[in-house]
């Protein structure tokens, strides 16, 4: 077969494939544990949707006042706070239903350097600007195959971590993945300068606006929801984002026609703003370099997250972590969101078997890709949970790696352990 025929280039106990809040979490516990660990990124920077979809602030590590996800994931958070990169809000103030009030907002440059120090420190290989074309496995010889700037490569690996958020890794092995008919929208993060909002005219804008949207200018879903459409995004002192409908951002194509459609959607809006009376002189100051996706495929692994398990709070035999998060479906032709918080003391878990790949021996998976309906997973796909993921993951892995046994042989038990000694909250049965 080709693939034995590309020289093994390096070989690794845990080979870690997607750079985001899952897998970064996940390399770094793997290699604290012991294992040789690399981490594979097509970017050139780790953080993932945080950094370059500009998602730039991490939650929910607290539920009604009470820190449930911690380790890893948030050392990285008191670290980027250490370096004047973030500040922390007031956890103990209840904020009721505006949960967005306890994300911590992070600066991109030090929270991405932060986590590379992490990963640096732990001795975690890092290979950027690689990405996976194709996987060999017999017997006991494993290679993934990359393609990087010097061409085709095979790395060897004991376990390997999929945390592409697409679990790409999942479908390469020839495990069985799913996801819904119809996905939620991608969002582009952006900001505007350069107007001047006491001078904006919102009758004229609102005027405007209503021609461009019967000319075909512009779109509904290219703005938040609002009284006076694109005027929220004015006040926001120009921060803001956009919903990019009828994507699916699984495959680099359909991900391609995402980005292009973003783009598109993002100079209706700045074309049109151009002819209001005040934003004459207005520009685009930031938009992110990717459109943030948020849910494509989902595995189909040993135990499936459901939407009862999920608002109910169920305590899994097997959980490794916690997720707290409300139920926030963004409407995939609208520009509105349906969000349901949980009840009061409800916290739900995350169960080791939805991270494993049904029948999976040697692969795990980590972040929003974990098994689950649609349901659960527009809750548990946000950053904190994937870090809890993560960090599970990259124990789990590490000792199989060790005992050279399948993931799915695992002794839960020295799972919790382990998570444990890296200061992970683990539910307590």
């Amino acid at each position: 077969m080709w693939m034995r025929e590309i020289p093994l280039s390096d070989s690794y106990d845990v080979l870690v494939v997607g750079g985001g809040s899952a897998g970064a979490t996940a390399a770094i516990q793997a290699a604290r544990a012991g294992a040789r660990t690399a981490l594979i990124e097509k970017n050139s920077i780790l953080g993932g949707t945080t950094v370059v979809a500009a998602v730039d602030f991490p939650g929910l590590f607290h539920a009604q006042g009470k820190q449930v996800i911690a380790g890893i994931g948030w050392e990285a958070i008191e670290r980027t706070v250490a370096k004047g990169g973030a500040a922390l809000p007031d956890f103990s103030i209840s904020v009721g239903e505006r949960h967005w009030e306890h994300q911590v907002r992070v600066n991109k440059f030090v929270y991405s350097t932060v986590i590379e120090e992490m990963c640096l420190e732990a001795g975690v290989i890092l290979r950027y600007h690689e990405i996976p074309a194709a996987i060999f496995v017999e017997g006991d010889e494993r290679r993934l195959i990359t393609a990087g700037k010097a061409g085709l490569m095979a790395i060897g690996f004991s376990k390997l971590i999929d945390a592409t958020g697409d679990a790409n890794m999942t479908e390469m092995m020839g495990y069985a993945r799913e996801k819904g008919e119809t996905l939620q929208p991608g969002t582009l993060v952006y900001k505007l300068a350069g107007y001047e909002l006491d001078q904006v005219d919102e009758d004229k804008l609102r005027e405007l606006y209503h021609k461009a949207l019967q000319a075909g200018e512009i779109k509904e879903t290219d703005h938040l929801p609002g009284d006076t459409p694109l005027f929220r995004e004015l006040r926001s002192r120009g921060s803001s984002s956009l919903h990019i409908t009828g994507i699916d951002g699984s495959t680099s194509m359909s991900k391609t026609h995402a980005e292009i459609e973003a783009r598109k959607a993002l100079m209706r809006i700045y074309t049109l703003l151009k002819s209001i009376p005040g934003c004459e002189n207005l520009y685009v100051d930031f938009f992110a370099n990717e459109c943030g996706i948020r849910e494509t495929w989902r595995i189909i692994g040993e135990e499936h997250i459901d939407a009862n398990s999920y608002l109910s709070g169920h305590l899994w035999p097997d959980a490794i972590g916690y997720s707290y998060y409300p139920i926030d479906i963004h409407k995939h032709d609208s520009n509105t969101t349906d969000v349901r918080p949980l009840a009061e003391g409800v916290v739900p878990t995350i169960p080791y078997g939805a991270l494993i790949p049904r029948g999976s021996e040697h692969l795990l998976v980590a972040g929003r890709c974990a098994a689950g309906d649609q349901v659960a997973h527009s809750a548990y796909r946000v950053q904190a949970s994937c870090m809890a993921m993560g960090q599970a993951a990259g124990a789990a892995a590490a000792i199989a790696a060790r005992h050279d046994i399948s993931v799915r042989h695992v002794d839960i038990e020295e799972v919790r352990q382990l998570l444990r000694e890296h200061k992970a909250i683990v539910p307590t049965l």
